[in-house]
């Protein structure tokens, strides 16, 4: 597929019509495609676009969550914001609109898994934020980014993923076995800038749960969310539920 037919099918995937398709194009390249293609084109990644719809993304999110939310004091809608904008959601908003499809990548990024990279995702996300900001402004980059906001939004609240999961499960644990919960990496995969890390977390010597992301940080939380959703649902060893 041309540059131009991969443009204009992912235009026609989120149903936006560009009047600068160039943006759209710049959104879609990652840096290891314009590495690999030195003389393609006017050689831009899309990282320039994505700091650019971090920052407009940011403003959406914030007011979305003002107006929705009238009464629910400062601390909380930074919880919701931050499980709105972190890696893993905008990755898994990047897949509904099968955005890992149409990214221009490189060769060696292509084998190694490029196309469904949590980091890679979310940042060609943002980046095609931005290039719809810059074509048709802050309107047009709302309307196609609160629909999808809102409907994770409402799973974020129904699972409860914007609580500090780790600092819960710390509390809990210390208070009835006065120890405290042990993390570490398994593996940490991709290149330096966009790497995805998984991490364990263990009572002892014992794993109660796992959990990967695109920061040592948030691989933690994944494990200790998924830590206390086996502790709910009575799924750790019997010895150690014998004292919880």
């Amino acid at each position: 597929m041309s540059k131009s037919d991969n443009t204009a099918a992912f235009a026609a995937t989120i149903g936006i019509g560009f009047h600068d398709p160039a943006l759209l194009t710049q959104a879609l390249t990652h840096r290891s495609f314009v590495n690999e293609n030195e003389g393609d084109g006017d050689g831009r990644d899309n990282e320039r676009l994505e700091f650019l719809g971090d920052a407009v993304l940011d403003l959406i999110v914030a007011d979305m969550l003002y107006r929705k939310y009238p009464h629910v004091d400062e601390g909380e809608l930074t919880q919701l914001r931050a499980a709105l904008v972190k890696t893993e959601s905008l990755a898994h908003l990047g897949r509904n609109c099968r955005l890992g499809e149409f990214l221009r990548i490189g060769h060696g990024e292509e084998l190694t898994g490029g196309r469904g990279r949590l980091t890679i995702l979310c940042r060609a996300f943002e980046a095609v934020i931005g290039a719809i900001y810059l074509d048709q402004g802050m309107e047009a980059a709302a309307d196609f980014v609160v629909p999808p906001l809102l409907a994770l939004l409402e799973d974020i609240i129904q699972t409860g993923a914007h609580i500090d999961a780790r600092s819960e499960l710390q509390e809990r644990i210390q208070a009835r076995l006065n120890i405290t919960p042990d993390y570490r990496v398994t593996s940490a995969e991709g290149p330096e800038h966009e790497k995805e890390f998984r991490v364990e977390v263990a009572i002892g010597d014992r794993l109660i749960g796992s959990g990967s992301g695109g920061s040592k940080r948030a691989a933690a939380q994944e494990a200790a969310r998924a830590a206390l959703k086996r502790l709910e649902a009575g799924e750790l060893p019997e010895a150690l539920l014998e004292d919880l």
